[in-house]
């Protein structure tokens, strides 16, 4: 028998940034969504599963009664994004349910989404996603979705850039096209470098991935057969390390001078 999306049930988890964001819930909208939002990143670990737990006891749902536990793979912090990806693999391991791996930056894209349906505003039909890489870098990405479709697609997938290259980096990924959505960007990374930002035209909205917005994702991604045994669970990082040798941080200061 096919469930009804809005009988479904799911647990987003986001711990990608310095907030960390747990929610729980069908991602059906104008339904009952519990919700948490605390520190994040290094201090997910602390606060995640009694969170989970709290959220569970307070809807009543037991975990074994959840279709999948969705969660942020990356990128962002690399201790956040292993945070919140052993945790969804141990609930979905020991309940003997799916999991489903979302984009950071493409729930960034939901929730630009989301803002403008707020706003009494025509739904982006382009976004791009900007969050903050740290050493002077950026994540960027960019999603579409054209009208009447549940689900983004990816125009260009997550990978760093330079936050002053990055009017030059839209720009080649949108070549000669005209798009609406292409006034939103959305993410944290504006408030990180606003020198280099605050010049790149476009509709901003200054976020961090949520999971509510996460999970209101999680009935489309389910339809579309996007969830994966536990076992296969794992951030995506894209950068490959965390930190700078002394001589890295000095040429990246030199040349930084010399723009």
């Amino acid at each position: 028998m096919t469930v009804a999306s809005s009988e479904r049930r799911f647990l987003s988890i986001e711990s990608s940034t310095d907030v960390m964001s747990v929610a729980l819930g069908s991602g059906v909208p104008g339904e009952r969504v519990w919700v948490y939002r605390g520190p994040g990143a290094a201090q997910s670990s602390l606060h995640l599963l009694p969170q989970v737990r709290a959220l569970l006891a307070e809807s009543g749902w037991a975990l074994s009664s959840l279709d999948a536990v969705v969660y942020g793979r990356g990128p962002g912090s690399f201790t956040g994004l292993r945070t919140a990806c052993a945790v969804a693999q141990g609930l979905a391991l020991g309940a003997g349910l799916p999991v489903i791996g979302v984009d950071t930056l493409m729930t960034l894209a939901q929730q630009a989404a989301v803002a403008s349906s707020q706003a009494g505003q025509v739904a982006p039909s382009r976004v791009t996603a900007v969050l903050d890489a740290r050493m002077n870098e950026v994540y960027v990405a960019q999603y579409a979705r054209p009208s009447g479709e549940a689900l983004w697609q990816t125009v260009s997938p997550p990978q760093l850039c330079a936050p002053r290259a990055l009017a030059a980096h839209v720009a080649a990924i949108t070549g000669d096209e005209t798009h609406a959505g292409l006034r939103w960007l959305v993410g944290n990374a504006r408030k990180a470098y606003p020198d280099a930002l605050d010049a790149v035209e476009g509709q901003w909205l200054d976020t961090v991935p949520d999971a509510e917005a996460m999970l209101s994702l999680a009935p489309s991604l389910l339809a579309a057969g996007l969830a994966e045994a536990a076992e296969q669970a794992q951030p995506v990082y894209v950068r490959d390390k965390v930190a700078q040798t002394t001589a890295e941080r000095e040429a990246q200061r030199a040349k930084a001078e010399q723009a």
